[in-house]
């Protein structure tokens, strides 16, 4: 005799839309996500949180504008937005290649 157990995963998927005023900018959705946690009834498991946007990422850090302010200075001076005719991929005619770049970081 061969007993089965079937386990059926609950999920949800929500999709937040943010739109900022600068190249760059530090959200905290910690809160969005805990309600959406909250929404979804689910007991155990993952969040999985992903950045859609091609030059967009999510991190898991201290939600501390210090650090915020370092993380700044840090990615311009790995990956500077200008001059834009340092990257390839502005040859397309966008501007945004720094962006791609601090996205991996």
């Amino acid at each position: 005799m061969i007993d089965t157990i079937f386990h059926i995963m609950k999920s949800l998927t929500e999709y937040l839309t943010f739109n900022v005023k600068t190249r760059r900018d530090f959200i905290n959705i910690t809160p969005d996500i805990r309600k959406l946690v909250l929404k979804s009834k689910i007991q155990e498991g993952l969040c999985l949180v992903n950045a859609m946007h091609i030059s967009a990422s999510v991190f898991i850090n201290d939600d501390e504008s210090g650090l915020h302010q370092d993380f700044e200075k840090w990615l311009e001076s790995l990956a500077p937005h200008e001059p834009i005719n340092q990257y390839k991929h502005n040859n397309t005619g966008e501007d945004n290649a720094d962006a791609h770049l601090k996205r991996q970081i």
